[in-house]
């Protein structure tokens, strides 16, 4: 599906102040509805309507949804990641001694570690992924429909590293009512000719942005992004799972090959 803006277009990002500590068994739905009601953009207008996108770090979502396990010493840490592991792609030991791991996990998501994080989590413990991120965002979905009365897209993000290129940057891990894929084959190009293999990763490029207003220390870990209405859906779609190039596609999953 092609998800082109038309005409002049202009993207904006908010990330409110206020969310509460996330504790097991909340519902992120109603936390978020104040602040979101709270919400300002540069026109005076207020709140999130139909058509914005609303982006939300894993980590809260995975505190909601009581991710949290024993992380008291490296062998437990190790544990948590092995639990989460499908395959090991890469290691190499650390300087502490300890061995950084690069594997994928059971959502397909090819990661550091697994996801598995001990960063703004309790001494002792790690927090996991979201145990279906997809799922997560049709309900936090249904549950702002419910309370703002309109109908936003919902991506919820984390941070990965990625090949090739320095620095880290915020995915989506799980979207809803969101056109994840922007697929322009078969279009053509200002001088006419057609484009064969671009697709553009529209929910990562969303949840990227989102990130250069949330950051990693502002505790902020909700934005809001408007000005991409065009890819919001009125249903839920595929979700962000049809990210994750299928082993078949991907062409480094075993080094070199030749094709």
């Amino acid at each position: 599906m092609s998800a082109e803006p038309s005409g002049g277009s202009a993207v904006m990002a908010v990330a409110p102040e206020g969310v509460p500590n996330v504790t097991a068994s909340d519902d992120l739905a109603a936390l978020l509805t104040p602040v979101l009601h709270g919400v300002v953009w540069p026109d005076g207008t207020a709140g999130v309507g139909d058509g914005d996108v609303v982006v939300i770090s894993s980590k809260v979502v995975s505190k909601a949804e009581g991710r949290l396990v024993a992380a008291r010493d490296d062998a437990e840490r190790e544990s948590a990641i092995d639990g989460e592991t499908v395959r090991v792609v890469a290691e190499r030991p650390k300087p502490d001694g300890g061995r950084l791991r690069i594997v994928e996990n059971r959502l397909g998501l090819v990661m550091a570690a697994a996801g598995v994080d001990t960063s703004d989590v309790p001494p002792g413990t790690a927090l996991l992924l979201p145990e279906d991120p997809d799922e997560s965002a049709r309900q936090i979905r249904r549950g702002l429909n419910a309370r703002l009365g309109s109908r936003p897209g919902v991506i919820v993000s984390d941070t990965a590293g990625r090949p090739w290129r320095r620095g880290v940057v915020d995915m989506a891990i799980g979207a809803a009512g969101i056109t994840v894929l922007s697929d322009l084959r078969g279009t053509r190009d200002q001088y006419g000719r057609e484009l064969e293999t671009t697709v553009i990763g529209v929910a990562d490029e969303i949840a990227a942005a989102a990130e250069l207003v949330k950051g990693k220390i502002s505790g902020r870990p909700v934005a809001v992004v408007r000005g991409m209405a065009h890819v919001v859906t009125a249903e839920d779609g595929e979700g962000a799972g049809s990210l994750v190039r299928p082993p078949e596609e991907d062409m480094f999953r075993r080094g070199v090959r030749e094709t």
